[in-house]
């Protein structure tokens, strides 16, 4: 199953070139993925992702520029849980056209520690209906939620980023993923 964003493109998210700036496609992703794991965890009654999610890895292919449109629609999913650390999937969507793919390593983390932390059984519950066991693209059961029904809870370039060290905590990510 896919959770569905609709993600507003704002001026500050252009460039000298009239595109949405690569960086921003982070950015875009970011929201979603806040709409899925705060917000639409939180409808359920978990909040326990809010106490630390840091990105160890971020993968991105630019397929095609992103002009100043009506709001993207970026869709997402869980490509693995492991006892410490889930892969988010992305796919945003300018129109009917994918615009972009991409891939987050997301590290639970004890903000108050300043360590990783293992998935509890809540969380692993939560994230289990976005699970797909499809292709990379995320192809599962088709079925699609968007942000309102969190239920379950370019160029043909590639950027990668990260290194697994929580994000600007500097410390390095050693849970065992066992």
């Amino acid at each position: 199953m896919r959770f569905t964003y609709q993600c507003p493109i704002r001026w500050s998210d252009m460039d000298a070139f009239g595109h949405v700036n690569n960086a921003r496609f982070l950015t875009l992703y970011e929201e979603a993925r806040v709409a899925l794991m705060f917000l639409g965890a939180r409808q359920h009654g978990l909040t326990s992702f809010e106490d630390g999610v840091v990105i160890a890895r971020h993968e991105v292919d630019y397929l095609r520029p992103v002009d100043y449109v009506d709001p993207v629609r970026i869709e997402l999913w869980v490509e693995e849980i492991r006892p410490s650390r889930f892969v988010i999937g992305y796919e945003m969507f300018d129109g009917d056209e994918i615009a972009s793919r991409a891939r987050s390593v997301c590290v639970l983390f004890d903000l108050r520690n300043q360590r990783p932390r293992r998935l509890t059984e809540p969380e692993r519950v939560f994230l289990t209906p976005w699970l797909t066991a499809g292709d990379a693209r995320g192809a599962g059961s088709g079925q699609r939620s968007t942000a309102g029904d969190a239920r379950g809870a370019g160029s043909g370039q590639r950027s990668t980023a990260g290194d697994a060290r929580g994000a600007g905590s500097g410390q390095r990510s050693t849970a065992g993923d066992g």
